[in-house]
């Protein structure tokens, strides 16, 4: 189960400046406002819900072992930790045993952050309410708006190893075996009492320095900075005889220019571990490296099933579609900084490795790996419980080289629906509000009639889509275009050949909602038309239209049901739920972008600038069929990735094979 992000969403903020929205039950309600959740990646409330839900349903199907890789709350303070220790002993209780790797956000700095906290708890009157640890600028100078308390602090390594030691960070006495990556035992005998004595933070550091590993690993002749021992939280556990399960702290927190060698907790003087992930692993942390490699050769040796854990992916997570994407997107959009290098991925496969499960990116999905030198990886993406396509995989060893892999989804989560009515009180504020800023937070009320929480995180990514992602990564003209197209006029406009310039739209504005508004001035060509013409062009490409919907036994006036906002919020859910959100949408939609993606030109016209800009004397045609070939391209490439709902990993065959009945493909 990945990515949590669990926010106790009645807990005690300890504040006698704010407690939380007083409930019909006697509880206060410490949550986040409805904008918060629509414009983040993640859900900071309903999780809550859902994460009861997901323990619930895995112990009622008799799973009594929970991987945990990271983001296990919202950002690791203290009323968020101590309410998941509650749950996770509530369940330790029923015989479930619970096994975490760290996150970026557990913990966010490697050392504690007095300063931190959040801008948009809910108040009972509908508006936001700032609440930070008590060192922050704020509470210092007093500020009446700001509610001050220690427990929206984020805690660092040694509180958090603490807190939690019991869920894999220390040893259990049932345990076959446990170990770190520096743990020996005298004569390679294990007992409890001395993987006890190895589990002291103090025996489990190493030298980080903003270049690289330091210690043994420091190259000669390179200059290294900034260095200072640092723990690393990765242990191997035999929980069962013959399961070893390697939980890996991939986090890299790289001294920064703020470090301070006087006071190196300082929490400043290090930079975050959310873009670093594995590329930098080999860098920074090659003791792990090592230790990986052996802890692998060990479990093939003593014919150990070893699978291995941690918050980040070790290869391609988007289908193999990232270059497409780092070509038609913004620069940068979709966090493809995240990405591991090729030679990342062949460095981990190189350790031995069979197979990993990652989360992060919140995505569901499945890669795999093979080098010439037989070596053979597989990459499990785990969605997080947090976001549309929430779902837990469950991963069983069928035989020493067939592993079975499920993924539950969780449309049904009970109490989806108990914070709903304090929703409407910031709906209707925001609404009744005449401020700029208010004016830019109201969100779709429709999210509140949802009936499942499969149905609420829907609306909830077509909002995130909406209010968030449309602006991040695309760039204008394609923005403008998917939010204003339907599927059927995006299909006629596929098939559309025509001369009326971007320009001239404004001369002819009933045919396509389009404008010339993202391009720049061009050059007026000589052998142009009158705007008029578009209406016949337009009239044309319909006709194509039709005849290529009949063909695939579809309407083209039913792929108006496919509106622009249903569009990119499909986009963007395929992004994270890969062939889990062909179910949501049916197998009509699937059959309909389906057409959509065979139906573009095969070599589409070149596309006309200003410098870097669109100009406004390409055809109305041109830009779109260029673009959104690839978009499509893409959409397809993510919904047709490696199989990621039910399939098996065969290990000797060294091939994934997909034994899910869902039946819906965009192949």
């Amino acid at each position: 189960m990945s990515d949590v992000h669990f926010e106790n969403i009645y807990g005690d903020l300890k504040s006698s400046q704010f407690s939380g929205i007083p409930t019909k039950d006697g509880k206060n309600a410490t949550i986040r406002t409805m904008y918060a959740q629509l414009t983040s990646t993640r859900l900071f409330n309903e999780n809550y819900f859902a994460f009861r839900a997901a323990l619930d349903d895995a112990y009622s199907k008799g799973l009594r072992l929970v991987a945990l890789p990271g983001d296990i709350s919202d950002d690791a303070q203290p009323i968020n930790i101590d309410g998941l220790a509650d749950i996770l002993h509530e369940y330790q209780a029923k015989g479930m045993r619970f096994f975490i790797a760290p996150g970026n956000h557990d913990p966010n700095e490697p050392y504690d952050d007095d300063e931190a906290g959040k801008n948009d708890f809910l108040t009972k009157d509908g508006k936001e309410q700032k609440i930070y640890a008590v060192n922050n600028a704020a509470c210092k100078a007093k500020d009446p708006s700001v509610a001050c308390t220690n427990q929206l602090m984020e805690q660092g390594y040694e509180k958090l190893m603490t807190k939690l030691g019991e869920f894999g960070y220390a040893p259990n006495k049932n345990d076959v075996y446990w170990e770190t990556p520096f743990s020996s035992y005298a004569d390679g005998k294990y007992s409890y009492e001395a993987a006890t004595a190895a589990a002291d933070l103090s025996k489990r550091q190493f030298e980080i320095c903003t270049e690289g590993e330091g210690g043994k690993y420091k190259v000669a002749g390179k200059t290294y900075s900034r260095c200072v021992n640092m723990i690393d939280a990765s242990y191997l556990v035999e929980p069962v005889k013959g399961i070893w399960l390697l939980a890996l702290d991939g986090n890299v927190h790289a001294p920064n220019a703020n470090f301070d060698p006087a006071n190196p907790k300082y929490f400043k003087g290090y930079d975050n571990a959310g873009d670093a992930g594995w590329n930098k692993m080999l860098t920074h942390k090659i003791h792990q490296i090592e230790w990986i490699k052996s802890v692998a050769a060990r479990a093939k040796a003593q014919g150990k099933q070893l699978m291995s854990f941690s918050h980040y992916p070790t290869m391609d997570f988007y289908a193999n579609q990232t270059d497409a994407m780092k070509a038609v997107f913004k620069s940068g959009a979709f966090q493809v900084s995240r990405m591991p290098a090729a030679a990342t991925t062949a460095a981990l496969a190189a350790t031995g490795l069979p197979l990993h499960v990652a989360g992060h990116m919140h995505f569901n999905g499945t890669n795999d790996f093979k080098d010439s030198a037989g070596n053979y990886l597989v990459n499990v993406q785990s969605p997080s419980l947090a976001v549309f396509g929430a779902a837990y995989k469950i991963v069983s060893y069928q035989s020493k080289d067939l592993i079975d892999v499920q993924t539950v989804g969780l449309n049904n989560v009970a109490r989806h629906n108990e914070l709903f009515p304090l929703y409407q009180v910031e709906y209707d504020y925001l609404q009744g509000s005449s401020a700029s800023s208010d004016i830019a937070k109201r969100w779709n009320r429709g999210i509140l009639d949802s009936k499942s929480y499969g149905e609420f995180t829907r609306t909830y990514f077509g909002e995130l889509s909406r209010l968030r992602f449309m602006s991040d990564y695309w760039p204008c003209e394609m923005k403008e275009a998917a939010m204003s197209l339907d599927a059927r006029q995006m299909l006629i406009l596929s098939q559309l050949q025509t001369k009326v310039t971007l320009a001239q739209l404004k001369d002819n504005p009933s045919v396509l909602p389009l404008t010339a508004t993202c391009a720049a001035k061009g050059t007026v060509a000589d052998g142009g038309v009158a705007a008029s013409q578009l209406t016949a062009d337009w009239a044309t490409a319909t006709a194509k239209a039709e005849q290529i919907a009949a063909a695939a036994n579809l309407k083209l006036a039913d792929f108006a049901k496919i509106s622009a906002y249903e569009f990119y919020g499909d986009f963007h859910r395929t992004v994270y739920a890969g062939e889990l959100a062909l179910r949501d949408m049916g197998a009509e939609r699937v059959a309909q972008y389906k057409v959509l993606m065979g139906a573009f030109p095969a070599s589409p016209a070149a596309i006309l600038k200003v410098g870097d800009q669109l100009s406004d004397q390409n055809p109305v045609n041109v830009a779109f069929q260029s673009q959104f070939k690839q978009v499509f391209a893409i959409l397809k490439g993510l919904g047709s990735g490696k199989p990621s709902d039910h399939f098996t990993i065969d290990l000797k065959a060294q091939k994934l094979n997909n034994v899910s009945n869902s039946g819906l493909s965009f192949n």
